[in-house]
């Protein structure tokens, strides 16, 4: 997929707080109203697609590896770059230190994500089934077309745990149902957010074979969007967060979801199919597997699913250890098995090793 895809280090963090858009400034303390942790997620989930804009900065402290010298700094021989793909320079690059980006909402269908890098900038833009995916520094862009929808998705058919959808209060009553298990919740001290009050809902994984010490999402205390996320590490650092600055809540310009490539830039045409749900995978080749579920579940990718052009990379940076290579981080391990698969997950050594027995 397009490079801006790719630059949130989503693989770091669980599935339940990925999809949160979010970054900095929560040092300020506020005082809000009482609520217990199923109230604030109640606050988020009856949030509607109110519009919005915001500055926004992502920093990251992952502990990773020193990149080898030399080591995918080229444009490589895999997914490519500009538009089409991250060289494994340019993603250790986005996995460490700090960037910052600007977000534009202007409804469900329309949105504008811009990440500004040293002397360039790479945008994301969503109007209707139009996206556009462009690189300034390549002058590169990859244009999208969505299928059609089929329907309105808004789920009137009363099954709301079937759908997702139902009241706020039965969203959050799901949601404390399927996180319990395996997290801990608790609201913290209230704090201000890119100058509005927020409640901080404090995620904590129960099961001890996981990296991930904590998540903690400030929750904006009027409309339920948040504001902040940051996932700590067991030593109770943050690894990764990303906060807004500055926040507005008016509609955005509609000129903003209006895209149109630069001269000269090189585009490239895409059609995203259709996918049938009582159809078999699209591809041909073996599909990952996911070894245990929650926090301390291990991802297994088979052999030939990883970019050639990563792979040197990934072994110069990996330690040897029994059954292959280890590349690790604060937050996420990955092992390089010697029969070519790679698994991945927010776990020990001992995890993955274990993982690639099964």
């Amino acid at each position: 997929m397009a490079r801006w895809t790719r630059w949130l280090p989503v693989a770091v963090v669980p599935a339940a707080v990925a999809a949160v858009v979010a970054g900095s400034q929560a040092g300020a303390a506020a005082d809000l109203p009482d609520r217990s942790p199923q109230q604030v997620l109640a606050l988020m989930a009856q949030r509607d697609d109110q519009p919005f804009s915001g500055t926004f900065r992502q920093t990251s402290d992952l502990g990773l590896p020193a990149l080898p010298q030399g080591a995918g700094t080229g444009t490589g021989t895999g997914t490519g770059a500009g538009a089409g793909g991250l060289t494994p320079a340019e993603l250790l690059d986005v996995l460490t230190g700090s960037h910052t980006g600007r977000v534009y909402v202007g409804g469900p269908d329309t949105a504008r994500l811009q990440v500004m890098d040293a002397l360039a900038e790479r945008d994301a833009v969503r109007n209707g089934r139009d996206v556009w995916l462009y690189d300034s520094r390549e002058n590169a862009a990859t244009h999208l077309t969505l299928p059609a929808e089929h329907g309105t998705g808004g789920g009137h058919d009363g099954g709301a745990g079937a759908t997702g959808t139902g009241s706020p209060d039965q969203l959050a009553d799901r949601m404390v149902a399927e996180l319990q298990p395996t997290t801990a919740l608790a609201v913290g001290q209230d704090v201000e957010v890119a100058g509005r009050p927020a409640y901080q809902l404090v995620l904590t994984p129960k099961p001890a074979d996981t990296l991930v010490g904590s998540v903690e999402i400030a929750v904006d205390g009027a409309t339920g969007l948040p504001l902040r996320v940051a996932v700590l590490a067991r030593d109770h650092k943050p690894a990764f967060e990303a906060a807004f600055t500055a926040l507005d809540l008016g509609a955005p310009d509609a000129a903003r979801f209006a895209f149109t490539p630069p001269p000269g830039a090189k585009v490239t045409q895409k059609a995203v199919p259709e996918h049938d749900g009582a159809a078999g995978p699209q591809g041909t080749g073996p599909e990952p597997t996911v070894v245990g579920s929650g926090w301390d579940a291990v991802a297994v990718l088979p052999a030939g699913t990883v970019d050639p052009a990563a792979v040197p990379m990934l072994q110069q940076a990996g330690q040897p250890v029994a059954g292959g290579r280890l590349v690790s981080s604060r937050l996420v391990n990955a092992l390089l098995a010697d029969d070519g698969r790679v698994l991945v997950g927010a776990v020990p050594l001992e995890r993955l090793q274990a993982a690639a027995g099964k």
